[in-house]
Parts: C-alpha cells; structure tokens; sequence
C-alpha cells in the first residue's frame, strides 16, 4: 500500500474475497452511497450495503481480481475481474470501482460492470446433427 487513502479500499476488497462480512462492513461510512455507474443509487446507508452482500457473499466461488489501482487525492479507482455465480452459471464481470473515501472509510461508491462470461463449462453444447 502506498497511500493511506488505500486502505479502506484494500481492506474492503480482502473482506469481499472472504466473504466476511463483519469485516468488510467497518471500512463503508454510516451515510455511505453505493451506485451502479453514473447514478443509480443501489445503496444509501450501511445498513442497505450490508443486506445486498450478505446475499453476495453466499455465492461460493465469489472473487474479485485486483487488475489495476489508482489514487488521486481522496478517490480511489479499481479495475478488477470478479468471478461469480450468476443464476445461468460460473461466470465473470469486469468491474471498475471508484471509491471516494473521507475520515478512513469509503463515503461513495461507484461500479461499472461489462455484460457477464460464462466459463466455458457452463455452456451447452448442441451436437451437430
């Protein structure tokens, strides 16, 4: 880590990849927002932020892959790969997070996902014929 402004990020992430969500929660402020890409709010508090992962972290091959990070004064940017369990399969999303963070902890979020991949494995093969 080479910035302090890291941490919450770094220690947030940790936590999603082992789907622990006690300590994941502590790293978010209390009146945090949580947006898909440019502004759809998905969450407004912790509270809100907390239920949507307690539903993520189920998913048992759940795993986001730091590609790249960025700092810029109190913003954070992430480009990861993130492995999931969608409803059709074993899949992945690329994601880019940006994390605005003030007093230690991240006061906004924003991520932009591209359209999911299955694994290969996941899809049914017809035979020609």
């Amino acid at each position: 880590m080479k910035d302090p402004i890291e941490l919450p990020v770094l220690k947030q992430l940790e936590a999603y990849n082992a789907r622990d969500i006690d300590a994941f929660m502590p790293w978010w402020a209390d009146d945090c927002q949580y947006y898909a890409f440019p502004s759809t709010l998905l969450a407004g508090n912790t509270a809100e932020i907390r239920a949507r992962h307690i539903e993520r972290f189920k998913e048992p091959d759940l795993f986001g892959k730091l590609l790249t990070r960025i700092v810029v004064g109190n913003v954070v940017v992430d480009h990861e790969t993130v492995t999931r369990n969608f409803p059709e399969g074993k899949g992945e999303v690329d994601v880019v997070c940006i994390y605005e963070v003030e007093n230690g902890k991240i006061a906004k979020a924003w991520f932009k996902m591209s359209e999911r991949r299955l694994f290969p494995e996941q899809l049914e093969y017809k035979k020609p014929g």
